[in-house]
């Protein structure tokens, strides 16, 4: 007896015995339009499959990052595929025109040059200017302040003077009898009534 691969042991006639036919395999065959639904299958309402929203966002971001990237991939394969077609059929013209484009360039850029230096000097300009009228509203603040410092310290002088001038009159230890004696001698009424105008129109006599 022979062994083969699955294991199991066939006896050596049936292995050496000629074949007769093909071996065919008995499959389930598919129902036609006209049969029936299954019984357990009645009733039964076919749902789609469940989306999850986050995968379709990044599905949807994927899809479209695609996109992008496979137009512009064809984009850049169509252009380079007209620039050989171009190049094949200009020739020694599209070495000159690139000549006149660099030399074009050349001449841009010196011009870009020249005018980045005229407008460094036009801002070097303002900037003084701006510096210069900066320091000058600065210098007039000073000296601003200045005088209404010296004015401050001219009224309070004035205040001085004139407070000392006043503490002339001041009642104190020394002068404190003549004031009473003076008082008494000339006595003042304040007990009095006035008009609208600020004239005395009633006064109280005094005992």
């Amino acid at each position: 007896m022979f062994k083969v691969i699955g294991g199991r042991a066939l006896p050596a006639a049936r292995l050496l015995a000629p074949r007769c036919g093909v071996w065919v395999e008995s499959v389930r065959g598919r129902k036609s339009r006209n049969d029936p639904p299954a019984k357990s299958k009645e009733g039964r309402i076919k749902l789609p499959p469940p989306v999850d929203p986050v995968e379709m966002v990044v599905m949807k971001e994927r899809f479209t990052e695609y996109n992008l990237i496979m137009r512009a991939l064809r984009l850049e394969f169509k252009e380079e595929v007209l620039r050989k077609k171009y190049e094949e059929e200009t020739g020694s013209l599209a070495e000159e025109r690139a000549r006149q484009d660099a030399e074009e360039h050349k001449i841009l850029m010196e011009w870009n040059d020249a005018e980045n230096r005229r407008m460094l000097k036009i801002r070097q300009l303002r900037v003084q200017k701006e510096t210069a009228e900066a320091d000058q509203r600065k210098l007039e603040m000073i000296l601003k302040r200045d005088h209404e410092r010296q004015a401050f310290i001219q009224q309070k002088e004035q205040e001085i003077l004139q407070l000392q001038e006043d503490a002339k009159n001041f009642i104190t230890l020394e002068n404190l009898d003549q004031r009473i004696e003076e008082a008494l001698d000339r006595p003042r009424n304040y007990n009095y009534a006035i008009d609208r105008e600020g004239r005395v129109v009633k006064r109280t006599v005094l005992d």
